[in-house]
């Protein structure tokens, strides 16, 4: 297995998968991890094709995902759309599947060329890769539902009813994004610590894991994470940002830490520091697109295939080798976001 972004050799000596290109037009090869990664917080709903979007995550070694609803947004939208995406990604992947043994040289297999349903120029990258053998699988998908704190002003008893339904669908796997945002300041503060608050005790309510965004808010929310109580089936503490001594409080509580394509910066060294530093069995690996894309596809919109690329870099750093650490941050996800609903 390799984490250094090389390409995979085919037979005779040929790339069985094609370069991709940089936010700069240079090529850039998909790492090759030996193991199935997973998108623990995508919006699925955000992108311009979400089907072409799977079928690309699954040419990229992606197995499960895990995307966001908003109900104060279009959460009914994500419901009742997600088994057609499936579906096209399904009938993309068997339509390009190469034969066994190999493909014609130049063959197209939703490759780096490819021109969307979506509608993008001819040329332009779509992030696709070749593979040899059978089509794999369209990635499971699970949804986490909830208000984000920029929408809590706009999250009411009608927000609420909605919620608590979606809730109760065994396709849900967990509340959130839950919590405090001070950057931008969209919600009062004190309404977002109200909703944080309210969301918390619906996690404990339904059972389910509850998905933090903290952003320049992380005492606040730690505050009210103790008061409430953390909700038996856990938490995760989605693109985390900070080093390893702010971790520290909410690994105590029992979160999982969730990184994504910020720690592939060059100047992220703390947000290094501290995936280095979690404990194997609460790391967790996200892309949170179409926001960002990890390097060296900075500035682009992201998408779940690009996970394969945060969580090579995750793997560069931690202290096990690295088949350990991919093995232990998929088992991970799996276990917290696809449980069976009781």
């Amino acid at each position: 297995m390799t984490v250094d972004g090389q390409c995979r050799e085919g037979a005779a000596g040929t790339t069985a998968e094609p370069l991709f290109t940089d936010s700069k037009g240079r090529p850039v090869a998909l790492p090759q991890l030996g193991a199935p990664v997973a998108d623990t917080h995508a919006h699925l709903d955000m992108l311009e094709d979400p089907a072409r979007a799977l079928a690309r995550a699954a040419r990229a070694g992606v197995g499960f995902i895990a995307t966001v609803a908003d109900v104060t947004e279009d959460a009914v939208r994500t419901y009742a759309e997600l088994d057609r995406w499936v579906q096209e990604a399904g009938e993309m992947l068997a339509e390009h599947a190469p034969p066994r043994g190999g493909h014609a040289q130049g063959e197209d297999t939703l490759g780096a060329h490819a021109p969307s349903r979506g509608g993008h120029a001819q040329g332009e990258d779509t992030l696709g890769a070749h593979a040899l053998g059978d089509a794999p699988p369209v990635p499971r998908i699970r949804v986490i539902v909830g208000a984000h704190p920029h929408n809590a002003k706009d999250y009411d008893a009608g927000a609420e009813r909605e919620l608590r339904a979606f809730l109760a669908d065994p396709l849900t796997c967990a509340l959130g994004e839950a919590g405090l945002d001070y950057h931008y300041d969209h919600s009062p503060r004190q309404v977002q610590r109200d909703r944080f608050q309210r969301h918390l005790e619906l996690a404990h309510e339904f059972a389910l894991p509850v998905v933090l965004h903290l952003r320049e808010a992380h005492d606040d929310g730690l505050e009210i994470l103790r008061s409430v109580g953390m909700p038996e089936a856990g938490a995760i503490l989605h693109c985390y940002t900070l080093g390893p001594e702010q971790m520290l409080p909410f690994l105590e509580l029992g979160c999982h830490v969730a990184f994504g394509g910020l720690v592939t910066f060059k100047k992220a060294e703390d947000i290094r520091l501290a995936a280095a530093a979690a404990p194997l069995d609460r790391v967790l690996t996200e892309t949170d697109c179409p926001f960002m894309a990890p390097e060296p596809f900075r500035g682009r919109r992201g998408e779940p295939a690009l996970v394969a690329f945060t969580a090579a870099a995750l793997a560069r750093v931690r202290p096990e080798p690295a088949e350990g650490f991919l093995e232990s941050a998929y088992s991970s996800a799996i276990r917290l976001l696809d449980r069976t609903r009781l």
